[in-house]
């Protein structure tokens, strides 16, 4: 019987080594595809142009994959991978996924092929691409990392990218922009790399070696009460900046504007999120205790910034500087339900980091081909557009009802499920942040009634309308905020479980205590299906 356990023990391992090994290659491929570009000849764009493609659509199709395979029913980390790197420091390859970011990941392999297909950066086009691809690997790396170390590493690997992306294609203060990006940026990345190797340092004693873990530290460190407040502020100020957070958010209006459409799409599409998502992965989950301690000034702070980023916005006269105070707005209500600390709050904010993604995502792209068309932004300037162009019209009224907030469409559920998860632990913030959903309606609807009604005027009157490439591009994200809105379950059904396990982590190791109506924790098998 030993014998035959044996085999068996030895079949499976070498079942689990056969698979391919998704995660990694999540992350490889990119920056495969963005090596591969950049030693490409001049010579041949359309070759350059269709490599970037075909890494690019690669990495969506593995993520599609990855979605198809998950195990809904599962809150444990699955296709988990670990490895030794620095095995002296404690430092390994450790990448795993959950139903907080998954549908993150799926995000990330979305947008990128669609940016490279839909969006023309005029000039210098092979290391517009190839910065691109790179991007999208350190983006993919910091969801799906477990090692705190290897977590940073990814975290600051999307600045360069971002930076060149906004300094070398943006328009007349990029310069400007892309610096104050990276130095926000790198401030708050400095104290979270304080707080990390403090992190481990002090873990060493409960666990017994020196380890960059997230799980071992999560499970089984225990901090002093001060000290534990001191290193969730270390974390909790970079990811305040990178959300960003009010007031640290007066680098993201500049870098909007500045950047080129296809920087500004990847930023509100996936780059705002890791400050999001960094709150729940390494916030409430290594330091719950800190965090229900913090959580009433980060649940003033995002309602501030719920009500200050739409007045602000209402008062805009550039549309694409519009949209970009709508993005601190609506992030806002993301904060909001993390700090509410609920079920349905948690969920609701995993569902709108992606669903703020496609909305807003969707906004920067038909305003990038609104300028191309006209050479300005100033809503003074563009008028009458729904008479000359009722197709686009269509889209970005549909897109921006989506970013509003309307019934049947994927903004409502989200913020649906903050808010009325929010109320039963965070109720008076909640009642003066639900004034955010009607302050959206009011600088949302005004600006497409100053653009898009009434008479073109000689300027407008010749106002092309969407090409097929265009319009093609435009159909996906309206074909996901439509099946997102009308059918939300296959989402939840897999954001629940690990959000369940979540808040009972936060409960066991806090004096917070959730609801009594919350969801129980679902069954947290691990499933080792990937690597």
């Amino acid at each position: 019987m030993h014998v035959s356990t044996l085999i068996a023990n030895e079949t499976a391992a070498a079942a689990t080594h056969a698979t391919f090994p998704i995660l990694s290659a999540l992350i490889l491929v990119p920056i495969l595809g963005a090596a591969l570009v950049a030693v490409m000849s001049n010579r041949r764009p359309e070759w350059v142009k269709l490599t970037a493609t075909l890494f690019a659509v690669a990495t969506g199709g593995m993520s599609i994959w990855l979605l198809a395979s998950f195990k809904s029913h599962e809150a444990g980390f699955q296709f988990v991978s670990q490895h030794d790197w620095i095995s002296a420091w404690g430092i390994s390859w450790h990448l795993g996924i959950d139903g907080i970011s998954l549908f993150l990941v799926v995000l990330t392999g979305i947008l990128f092929p669609l940016v490279i297909l839909g969006v023309d950066p005029h000039h210098d086009e092979k290391p517009y691409l190839a910065w691109l691809l790179l991007l999208e690997a350190g983006v993919m790396g910091s969801f799906l990392s477990l090692d705190l170390f290897l977590f940073f590493i990814f975290f600051e690997i999307v600045l360069v990218p971002m930076y060149f992306l906004i300094g070398g294609w943006g328009y007349d203060k990029r310069i400007y922009a892309a610096t104050k990006f990276f130095l926000y940026t790198m401030f708050g990345s400095a104290f979270m790399l304080v707080g990390i190797i403090a992190t481990a340092a002090l873990a060493r004693h409960d666990i017994g070696y020196f380890t960059f873990d997230l799980v071992k530290i999560a499970e089984n460190a225990s901090f002093a009460t001060n000290t534990a407040r001191w290193l969730f502020l270390s974390f909790a100020i970079a990811f305040a900046v990178k959300v960003p957070l009010f007031p640290l958010h007066t680098w993201l209006p500049d870098a909007h504007t500045q950047a080129p459409t296809g920087g500004s799409v990847i930023l509100a599409g996936v780059l705002l999120k890791m400050g999001t998502y960094g709150f729940l992965r390494f916030g409430l989950y290594l330091f719950p205790a800190a965090a229900v301690w913090a959580k009433p000034a980060f649940l003033t702070l995002a309602t501030i910034g719920i009500i200050y980023g739409a007045i602000a916005a209402t008062m805009q006269t550039d549309l694409k500087r519009l949209v970009a105070y709508s993005s601190v707005a609506h992030l806002g209500f993301i904060v909001l339900g993390t700090f509410a600390i609920t079920s349905q709050a948690l969920s609701g904010s995993v569902m709108q980091m992606v669903n703020h993604g496609i909305s807003t995502g969707a906004l920067f792209l038909m305003v990038g081909m609104i300028y191309e068309r006209r050479h300005t932004r100033a809503i003074a300037e563009l008028k009458g557009i729904q008479a000359v162009a009722p197709i686009f019209a269509a889209a970005f009224m549909v897109v921006m009802l989506s970013s509003i907030g309307v019934p049947g469409l994927n903004g409502f559920a989200g913020e649906f499920l903050i808010l009325i998860g929010s109320f039963q632990t965070a109720r008076w913030w909640t009642v003066v942040a639900a004034t955010g959903v009607i302050l959206a309606a009011l600088y949302l609807l005004w600006a497409y009634q100053r653009v898009f009604h009434g008479e073109p005027d000689e300027a407008n009157s010749s106002f092309p309308e969407l090409k097929a490439r265009e319009g093609i591009l435009l159909l996906v994200f309206i074909a996901i905020i439509g099946f997102t809105g009308l059918y939300p379950k296959p989402m939840l059904s897999r954001i629940e479980p690990s959000v369940n396990k979540l808040i009972t982590h936060v409960e066991e190791h806090s004096t917070f205590k959730a609801p009594v109506g919350k969801t129980a924790p679902t069954e947290t098998t691990t499933h080792e299906g990937g690597e």
